[in-house]
């Protein structure tokens, strides 16, 4: 038998429960966090004024495959994009935003990673909406039917890895203006939003798998292998994986703020060029 363990019986209709604390926080808080940065970043999307300062440039359209040739104050540079300008035949209705294209990937690897999916599952499926609390009336059918692409996370990892080195590079080139080495503030924001999301990405558990998996010792004939070492190094991240995917997300949205603000004349930059 096991002593002091208690168990909590659940009863009744939905949120019923015999928890004292107040459970509900958790899910609310996360439904609203979720619904406020992803809703800020969708509106950014769809609108994307302001979002480059030279020589910065908006994680939300980082890395920027087109960009509009007029229209939007703040766009991206054609010269700096991959493919220059929208095309003339570009339908009307569509936004002529550089989101749409690389950077849309980025919200294909977090909506698809465990801990948002564990998340969001919490907080709006509300199946369960939290430990030993009846959830909704609904059967948990795993990532199939209308849930199947969730088995997409690990290809969208590799999308994921090279946003990331495009996030990395865009951070290093903002040292630079007009060919003139110099830092500014926007810098630094660049590369801890770079920063935050290595940690976020290299905790994912796709990544573990890519770097540890298909392996059945890590010190076979007395010898540790390279990836145990990079695998306990990304188990450090994932144990921490919700934090960095909290953090990092905030810092995605802070720093397209911070860019708009500058770009925007409402916000000096502090800078050495």
């Amino acid at each position: 038998m096991h002593s002091g363990v208690r168990s909590v019986a659940v009863s009744g209709g939905f949120a019923s429960t015999q928890r004292p604390d107040r459970w509900w926080v958790t899910p609310a808080a996360t439904a609203s966090g979720l619904v406020l940065l992803f809703g800020y970043l969708t509106l950014r999307a769809f609108f994307p004024t302001h979002v480059w300062f030279d020589p910065y440039i908006s994680p939300v359209v980082a890395p920027p495959l087109l960009t509009p040739a007029s229209g939007y104050p703040g766009a991206v540079p054609v010269e700096h994009a991959w493919l220059g300008a929208f095309p003339a035949w570009w339908p009307a209705f569509l936004p002529r935003s550089p989101a749409f294209f690389i950077p849309a990937l980025a919200i294909a690897f977090r909506f698809t990673c465990y801990y948002y999916r564990g998340a969001y599952y919490k907080s709006f499926a509300m199946t369960p909406p939290s430990c030993a609390v009846r959830g909704l009336p609904a059967q948990y059918r795993g990532e199939t039917r209308l849930l199947w692409f969730q088995n997409l996370h690990r290809y969208t990892l590799y999308a994921a890895l090279f946003i990331l080195a495009c996030l990395w590079w865009e951070g290093f080139a903002a040292f630079f203006r007009d060919g003139r080495f110099g830092v500014g503030v926007g810098t630094v924001v660049m590369l801890v939003n770079a920063a935050l999301i290595s940690g976020y990405t290299f905790g994912c558990h796709s990544w573990r798998h890519l770097i540890g998996g298909k392996l059945d010792c890590f010190s076979c004939k007395g010898v540790i292998s390279p990836r145990y070492r990079l695998w306990k190094n990304s188990t450090w991240l994932n144990e921490r994986h919700m934090l960095f995917a909290w953090i990092s997300l905030v810092w995605v949205v802070f720093t397209d703020l911070y860019i708009y603000l500058v770009s925007t004349g409402a916000v000096t930059d502090l800078n050495t060029w």
